[in-house]
């Protein structure tokens, strides 16, 4: 049984996640009245911009690499299911989603979804690309945290609290 994804396939994926974020995170800013929510969302569109360029230049790098497996395409059927599962890895699903949001707590529930979701696929995708790039994807994780603490503050600060 082949692989079901290449490596270069998981990072495309990270960068199209990527994209909708930006897509999604860039409509809030115009959407909002809020100056608080609007410096948040217009903060992570830029940051998903730098993803974004994060990962094209992991995949100019990456070879036919594979990665060490319990049995043949182990992490690839993982990265697969979870794919499928998560909206973001869809094109033009970013702004799309965005103009359906009708409030701002509502955006915000909707991009720490995103930003979890991007962290449980981000860990997957660690096992796939070679060790050397493997610290590049450990620190967007970290920033893909930093930017559901944001969104967690900006929610408190929507509920008053």
């Amino acid at each position: 049984m082949g692989n079901i994804f290449a490596a270069s396939e998981v990072v495309e994926l990270g960068i199209q996640i990527e994209k909708n974020g930006r897509d999604f995170y860039q409509r809030l800013t115009q959407q909002t009245d809020n100056t608080k929510a609007r410096d948040i969302f217009q903060f992570l569109g830029k940051e998903e911009e730098k993803h974004i360029l994060a990962f094209e230049g992991i995949l100019s790098r990456l070879q036919q690499y594979q990665p060490q497996e319990a049995y043949p395409g182990e992490y690839f059927a993982y990265m697969k299911s979870l794919s499928e599962e998560y909206v973001f890895t869809q094109k033009a699903t970013g702004e799309k989603l965005a103009r359906l949001t009708k409030t701002d707590k509502e955006a915000v529930e909707k991009g720490i979804g995103f930003e979890k979701s991007s962290i449980t696929f981000y860990e997957g995708m660690i096992k796939l690309v070679p060790p050397y790039e493997q610290k590049v994807i450990d620190e967007l994780i970290a920033q893909e945290q930093e930017h559901l603490r944001q969104l967690s503050e900006l929610k408190n600060a929507l509920r008053g609290v």
